[in-house]
């Protein structure tokens, strides 16, 4: 990979899952990964990424799973299930954008999205503890892989 991609909102409990994974990865980051993190619309994916790069991207998902759950989706096999990640206070959630990117022609070479189901997403409160706890895991799992 040469891009992870946090995607959230800090201010919505467990939607700030990517960008805590984002955080968590900057400490240790190896030479040549790039990390960044989204807080607007999805319509900025497309600029984020270069055709050539093996991108993933983090996002909460609600999917009515057990929170904490970690799940992987090939973006380029498949469109991701829109109303998992169907979270956005904007208008265009993650799975729309990056069908718009499809659309466009402008999907990078390679793209995970891994969803780390929520439970609380409510305006000022902080992420569930098996949320929290799944970003820590996935820090240590996409370093070992890095």
């Amino acid at each position: 990979m040469s891009l992870i991609l946090g995607v959230g909102n800090r201010l919505r409990g467990d939607d700030a899952a990517g960008l805590l994974v984002i955080e968590g990865l900057r400490a240790a980051a190896p030479p040549g990964l790039r990390l960044e993190t989204l807080e607007g619309t999805a319509l900025e994916l497309c600029s984020r990424w270069e055709p050539e790069e093996r991108v993933v991207i983090v996002d909460a998902m609600s999917a009515g799973g057990a929170p904490g759950v970690v799940r992987r989706f090939d973006a380029l096999a498949a469109p991701i299930p829109a109303e998992a990640f169907d979270l956005s206070t904007h208008a265009l959630g993650l799975a729309r954008g990056i069908e718009l990117a499809r659309a466009l022609d402008q999907l990078p070479r390679a793209l995970l999205v891994i969803g780390i189901e929520g439970q609380r997403f409510d305006f000022d409160t902080a992420p569930t503890p098996a949320v929290a706890a799944a970003c820590e895991a996935l820090v240590r799992e996409l370093l070992s892989q890095a």
